[in-house]
Formats: structure tokens, sequence, C-alpha cells
């Protein structure tokens, strides 16, 4: 296999200690009732954009899980103008919810990464088929720190990259100007042979775990 899918595969070096004691597994569904009346605390146009979305992944859920990619990669890459933290929230990294997403409108790539996680994850996506991955990007001639979501459709398969950067999903194999770093869901954390730093894996998690709160006050499991 060559280096760079092997970089992207299941075999990934995976840290269990750093999340084991954390419990972090995801066990209840989501509930858009909840959704929908934290949306309205929101305010704004926060309702009717979660109304689409609440509406679209109904759609989705009775489709393959491809399909459910499309969909909803497809809504918040056109739905969500990207913006660096700084100028949405005044703060150098700041994670959000995907109702603060969809408040706002505007996001970075960690919050595209995150809306469409749980957004999956609510069309019935397993969330062992998902990880968010720190790559470093090949960007406008320089090489920056980047998030995106990978779907698995095997433990140990090629994943599909799903990307703010670029409206299609391709498998991992076609994004030679990504190369991952480390890679992480509710369940674990797993460090990448690139072994390059994008930011220190506990520290990021940590706004992790704050999401996790946040997405379950909202009603996302």
């Amino acid at each position: 296999m060559p280096v760079h899918l092997a970089a992207w595969s299941g075999r990934w070096l995976r840290a269990a200690a750093v999340l084991a004691v954390l419990g972090w597994g995801l066990g209840q569904a989501w509930e858009a009732p909840r959704v929908m009346q934290a949306a309205q605390r929101q305010g704004g146009n926060t309702p009717q954009r979660a109304q689409a979305l609440v509406q679209l992944i109904g759609e989705v859920a009775a489709q393959d899980e491809e399909s459910r990619l499309k969909g909803i990669n497809g809504f918040f890459n056109r739905s969500v103008q990207y913006r660096d933290d700084r100028e949405v929230w005044g703060q150098v990294d700041y994670w959000a919810s995907p109702l603060e997403t969809l408040a706002r409108g505007q996001a970075d790539c960690e919050d595209y990464a995150i809306a469409k996680y749980f957004s999956l994850l609510a069309s019935g996506v397993p969330g062992v088929k998902m990880r968010l991955v720190y790559v470093r990007a090949q960007l406008a001639g320089s090489i920056q720190a980047h998030m995106v979501l990978a779907y698995y459709p095997q433990p140990d398969a090629e994943p599909l990259i799903l990307d703010n950067l670029i409206t299609d999903i391709r498998p991992a194999s076609r994004r030679p100007d990504l190369a991952p770093v480390f890679s992480f869901n509710a369940e674990g954390l797993w460090q990448g042979v690139a072994g390059a730093s994008a930011g220190d894996p506990v520290a990021r998690l940590s706004r992790w775990r704050e999401v996790l709160a946040k997405a379950k006050a909202e009603g996302w499991w």
C-alpha cells in the first residue's frame, strides 16, 4: 500500500489511553424536537435554517450512506460561508456546535466538519465510521493546518473525504494535497503516520469535549 494510503487507512496507532477514561460514546439517538427548540433559543434565522437541515436529515435517512454523505456535505458547503474564527467569534480558535454554525451562517474548517459529523450521526451513519481529521493541507503554495471529516465504509478501507474546500467527496487517494496528522471521534484518538504537529491533540480534544456537551444540550445525541 502506498505511504499516502497507509496514512489514511485504519492502521493508525490507537492512543486509547487518552480517551478511554472519558466515556464519550454517543449512546442516545438525536431528538429533532429538542434541536428545533434549541434553534428557537438561538433566534434570528436559526429556526428556518435548522428546519431545512432537519428536513434534509429525514429525507436522506432513507437513502444509502454515500447519498447521506452527499446530501449533508452539500448542504453545509452551500449554506455556510467560510470565515476565520477571529471574524466570526473574535477568538483565535473556537469550535462551534451545529446550531451555532447555522446561527452565524459562517464557519471555519473545524465547524464544517463538526456540523457534518453530527448531522450524519442524526441521519443514521454510525459514529465509528467517521473521524474528524487534522491534516496538513497544501493551500495557496503553503502548508496549513486544516480539518476534514473522513468516512470509512469499512474499518480498514480507504476513507472518503468531506471538505469545505471542494464541493465533491473524493477518496483519500484523490486528495494528495492532504496529509493526515491525527483524527478523533467520540470513540477514540488516532495518531497519523505523518507525525507532524497540527497542535496538541489533548488540547484540541478539550474543545471537542466542550462541543460534545453543547451538541448534547441541543439534542444531537
